[in-house]
């Protein structure tokens, strides 16, 4: 299947925002389409670590996105 780009622009901004949220969607449960480089794997074990040393140190979702919903 050809999706052309003028295709995608006529849809209307909600739209838009869905494509690309079904595909990042459909990219997220391929868990074999992009494997994780050494480097990224390393600063996740560095994050999990800092977080279960101080997890007092991190936000909810529900905190993160009534921050971002707060400040324009």
């Amino acid at each position: 299947m050809v999706i052309r780009l003028d295709e995608i622009k006529r849809l209307s901004v909600d739209e838009r925002i869905r494509l690309v949220q079904d595909i990042w969607d459909s990219i997220a449960a391929d868990r074999n389409a992009q494997p994780l480089s050494a480097a990224e794997r390393e600063e996740l074990q560095r994050r999990l670590r800092a977080y279960e040393k101080d997890p007092s140190g991190t936000k909810t979702w529900s905190e993160v996105r009534e921050d971002l919903e707060r400040d324009p």
